[in-house]
């Protein structure tokens, strides 16, 4: 299959929600669970994306009315954050993961930020610490681990585990006034 990633629009909406909904069924990848994702967090993050950040999708290429990829994140609101992209988050649909899209998301994002976001110097995640095929892959990728947050998520089992920072950097990065 040719999968093709393009900026998401507000008139994705509903189908990034239902790709969300997937995941979070069957996935240990997010943070939040199924019942977490509402169409208010959706139009939320979707907006702020769109407005002072980045959302790219993925289309099904057999079904173009349904997204089987999506990353988001944007800028935090006070000014002294203004080189930082935070709140990030990638979601690939359960039949659709290990095909290589997850890759193809990040790079054409990491991309993008290079090419055309001089005024961003790096991209944050935090990934949980059990995840490690997450930190395996974002370290591939250019991302590297910054700390541990210690005892921060109450995963399902009702154990807690920590939370790992990672940052990407741009090296296009122009410092601005």
């Amino acid at each position: 299959m040719n999968f093709v990633t393009r900026s998401a629009h507000t008139e994705d909406e509903e189908n990034i929600y239902q790709l969300y909904k997937q995941v979070a069924a069957q996935s240990v990848g997010l943070a939040r669970q199924e019942d977490e994702i509402t169409r208010e967090y959706i139009s939320t993050q979707l907006q702020k994306s769109i407005q002072n950040g980045i959302s790219l999708v993925i289309e099904n290429p057999e079904n173009v009315n349904e997204l089987v990829a999506e990353i988001h994140c944007s800028k935090p609101e006070p000014r002294v954050f203004r080189h930082i992209f935070s709140d990030l988050t990638i979601a690939v649909h359960p039949q659709f993961q290990g095909k290589g899209l997850g890759r193809l998301l990040f790079t054409t994002f990491l991309k993008c930020i290079e090419e055309n976001r001089p005024d961003i110097l790096r991209v944050e995640l935090i990934t949980r610490e059990s995840n490690s095929k997450a930190i395996t892959f974002y370290k591939s990728i250019g991302f590297k681990v910054e700390g541990k947050l210690e005892q921060r998520i109450n995963n399902t089992n009702n154990n807690l585990e920590a939370d790992i920072p990672m940052a990407w950097f741009n090296c296009n990065y122009i410092k601005t006034q």
